[in-house]
């Protein structure tokens, strides 16, 4: 299984490929949902990374997936030009999942 980026700029997604991490740079909603539906296509694909900006432009596709599907997961990381709020979903996430505090 490996994890998958949709990232909104260059330098995040250079960052998760030094880690190992392969990914696509999207700019529209059109973008996002073909990126989205190539990670659904590929069944060793576990986790999908993408950033604040890129689900608020198409907030209804993810959540749909988030609740109607067993994979790939979804998971909201925040970019460089992010708020920085995401870490307390993901740490939220954690702890109602498996009920460990982070």
């Amino acid at each position: 299984m490996r994890f998958y980026l949709i990232s909104d700029n260059v330098d995040t997604q250079v960052g998760m490929r030094l880690a190992g991490i392969e990914g696509v740079v999207a700019h529209t909603a059109v973008e996002v949902k073909k990126a989205l539906k190539y990670a659904l296509d590929h069944d060793d694909i576990a986790v999908v990374l993408i950033t604040e900006a890129l689900l608020s432009m198409c907030p209804s596709d993810i959540y749909d997936i988030k609740l109607n599907r067993r994979r790939p997961l979804i998971v909201e990381i925040p970019d460089r030009h992010g708020n920085g709020c995401t870490k307390d979903t993901i740490t939220n996430y954690v702890r109602e999942a498996i009920g460990v505090k982070i």
